[in-house]
């Protein structure tokens, strides 16, 4: 039996696009900087990957490249990261994660630890330079290949819907590293964040895989919406119906709001499951 109680740890998982940020991080980066239309941007991908019956991913991220080197510009690593500056967020998401530190520090006094992380079908080389960066223990997302003239290449990590869920893996059973297998037999006691320490927050039925792999597993899953979109708003009563999600609610992250209380509200069941679970560990350890 192990020495101490190691799973002390909630973790907070969020999707970015239409979860953090109201639209693709495209729509306020590489698109605007390439002078193209996001609606014809994406119809096209759609396209494409009809006719050629190929990863939607995988043509969007071919697409990009194309369309930067038929325009002659060059959109390096420094460069998207700067073109993150220019991303908006939805009310309250920049406070969000110190107001959301400070409530587990509270509650537990200072016994439950708190981590963020982000799995996004997105670009990594953007969100590097996003305002919150500083919040999040490990960001996963679609990455490209930099040649020697430091220009995007061909995607080396594609993540879509189902790929997600390999993150949530990882963060798990703490191999972060995704050059390192997960395939690997780990007992549950030894995973550093089991589920049912874990929340996921996504926006919509791309995030399905992930809601529902957490949920399955103990965990809890919520989803937003867009104020005032009643299609955004019908997914999530989907999902609901579905029993995919625990709550959904306004993506409104400012304090008081029904986001942040229903948050609050399994954090503080996750709380107290730990407390329960590390005050049953010390007993088992003393009957030994």
């Amino acid at each position: 039996m192990r020495k101490s109680f190691r799973q002390n740890t909630v973790a907070l998982v969020y999707d970015f696009d239409g979860t953090l940020s109201p639209q693709p991080m495209q729509e306020y980066t590489v698109l605007p900087e390439l002078g193209l239309s996001p609606q014809a941007f994406w119809e096209e991908c759609q396209r494409e990957a009809r006719e050629y019956n190929a990863d939607a991913m995988l043509t969007y991220m071919r697409l990009l490249i194309e369309k930067i080197e038929s325009r002659r510009t060059h959109l390096n690593k420094k460069k998207l990261r700067e073109l993150a500056k220019g991303i908006r967020y939805f009310p309250g998401v920049e406070s969000w994660f110190d107001r959301i530190n400070r409530h587990v520090q509270t509650v537990s006094d200072g016994k439950v630890k708190v981590k963020h992380y982000i799995v996004s079908a997105g670009l990594k080389e953007i969100l590097e330079g996003i305002k919150i960066r500083r919040h999040f223990a490990r960001m996963y997302a679609s990455e490209y290949y930099f040649d020697h003239h430091d220009a995007a290449r061909f995607p080396t990590v594609v993540i879509n819907d189902t790929s997600k869920t390999q993150y949530i893996f990882r963060i798990n059973k703490g191999i972060e590293d995704i050059n390192r297998s997960i395939n690997d037999y780990m007992p549950e006691a030894d995973r550093p964040i089991p589920f049912e320490n874990m929340l996921y927050i996504g926006d919509g039925l791309t995030d399905v895989p992930c809601m529902t792999v957490t949920k399955n597993n103990g965990g809890f899953a919520v989803a937003v919406y867009k104020p005032r979109n009643p299609e955004s708003q019908a997914v999530c009563r989907k999902l609901a119906k579905a029993n995919r999600i625990d709550y959904f609610a306004p993506a409104d992250y400012r304090p008081g709001k029904t986001l942040e209380r229903r948050v609050k509200l399994i954090l503080d069941l996750i709380m107290a499951r730990i407390m329960f679970h590390k005050e049953q560990f010390a007993f088992r350890r003393g009957i030994d």
